[in-house]
């Protein structure tokens, strides 16, 4: 079996999932392709990026100016490499044309790169196809899917599902169409059931997960006074609230020092928000940094703080690899009741849980894993035990690889 893996960009510091995830195949020995729509924008990396041995293929929009080797003889405009696309492809599948009416109300962007995707599907034998993100990357796999008659699965993840700007009868025809859909938490399966009913039966829970052999659990007994908090600075990740918060401690004269590591569209009103509290010396945003530093911050610190909340666009965090990370590493969390948080965040048990927007609340538990040393000790040695049981990559990844299996059978 020969799987395509199509992404948006690729690769992305944020998904670190894709790659633990395709990491995880390779070692299983499944044949792994990557196709990305767009080239990468970030500035950091994560290190297992180096350790994937699958080729990246960008799928290109078609640009004026631009001659693929394939139509080096055709003038160099979009419209002539978007109908040679075309073409091309009808030669590959005989009954192309007949399909093509499945790409009405799709852009053209998406039909071409759907044509494009579909030929090296037929030229390289791959015979199942799975996208992240019930977006652009699965309009553009639906497409090829029924180019190339071969199966489709994908994940669905958090922006994709409750964004205000999702279209309902798009995702429906992606659910209805796809072999299964994988989404990572319990709460999004329920969330798609409850909103697209039957044809969301299909919708399956397959958690993210780590590769726990490249996490040491240190203990968090002998911690620092740190707290440390990871992620965009976007509306979603609280970040607003976390710094509100450390107002409350500072007030209360507790000791603690605050980093936030990430860079976004919020930075300079989050560093505004900072000196209007006067918390210079003791909260700091430090930009993204290396993931291996990044680890070496969480395992330093006394508690890993996860503020998130449901955006007003409806934007909202769906299962966090930064918190997975953090709990293997042994760091004790603290995060809100949104989404999936509280199915890996079990209050008491492997973390402490309060209500988004709840600043007192928020203050309170994050001055209790401040200061006591048993119940982040405790909460540490839960909170890996359950990745080990529930978040272990090799396993998860075995659970999809098993679905590519059985739905590529069934397609044949």
């Amino acid at each position: 079996m020969r799987v395509a893996y199509v992404v948006k960009r690729y690769p992305r510091y944020s998904e670190t999932f894709v790659v633990n995830e395709i990491l995880a195949h390779e070692k299983a020995g499944l044949n792994i392709d990557i196709f990305a729509l767009r080239p990468p924008c970030d500035t950091h990396f994560q290190n297992g990026i180096s350790q994937v041995r699958a080729s990246v293929t960008y799928i290109r929009k078609p640009i004026q100016g631009r001659v693929s080797e394939s139509l080096n003889s055709l003038s160099p405009t979009a419209d002539s490499y978007f109908w040679a696309e075309l073409q091309e492809l009808s030669k590959l599948i005989p009954d192309f044309w007949s399909k093509l009416a499945i790409a009405q109300g799709e852009t053209a962007s998406v039909v071409y790169q759907a044509a494009w995707l579909a030929r090296e599907v037929k030229l390289r034998g791959i015979s199942h196809l799975h996208a992240h993100f019930g977006s652009v990357s699965t309009s553009v796999t639906r497409l090829a899917s029924h180019f190339a008659n071969v199966p489709y699965t994908f994940t669905t993840h958090a922006k994709d599902i409750f964004h205000e700007s999702v279209d309902i009868d798009d995702m429906k025809r992606k659910i209805k169409d796809a072999s299964t859909v994988v989404t990572v938490s319990d709460y999004n399966q329920q969330y798609l059931q409850k909103t697209y009913g039957q044809i969301a039966n299909k919708v399956q829970r397959i958690y993210n997960g780590l590769n726990l052999s490249q996490f040491d659990y240190k203990s968090p007994q002998n911690s620092s006074s740190q707290i440390i908090s990871v992620g965009r600075l976007v509306e979603k990740k609280g970040t607003f609230a976390l710094i509100e918060a450390c107002f409350l401690l500072k007030k209360w004269e507790c000791d603690f020092h605050c980093q936030i590591v990430g860079m976004g569209d919020l930075e300079t009103e989050l560093k505004q928000q900072i000196e209007a509290l006067k918390l210079q010396n003791c909260v700091n945003i430090i930009g993204p940094r290396p993931q291996n530093e990044v680890f070496k911050l969480i395992q330093d610190s006394a508690v890993f703080a996860a503020p998130y909340i449901i955006g007003k666009d409806g934007n909202r965090d769906g299962l966090p690899t930064v918190l997975l990370e953090a709990m293997a590493l042994g760091t004790p969390c603290v995060g809100t009741d949104v989404t999936g948080i509280p199915e890996m965040i079990k209050h008491e048990e492997t973390g402490l849980i309060v209500p988004q927007n709840n600043l007192e609340a928020l203050a309170i538990a994050l001055r209790t894993l401040l200061t006591s040393e048993n119940m982040r000790i405790q909460l540490a040695k839960n909170a890996r035990k359950l990745m080990e049981t529930d978040f272990n990559i090799e396993q998860n990844a075995a659970t999809l690889k098993s679905l590519f299996k059985s739905n590529s059978t069934n397609k044949n």
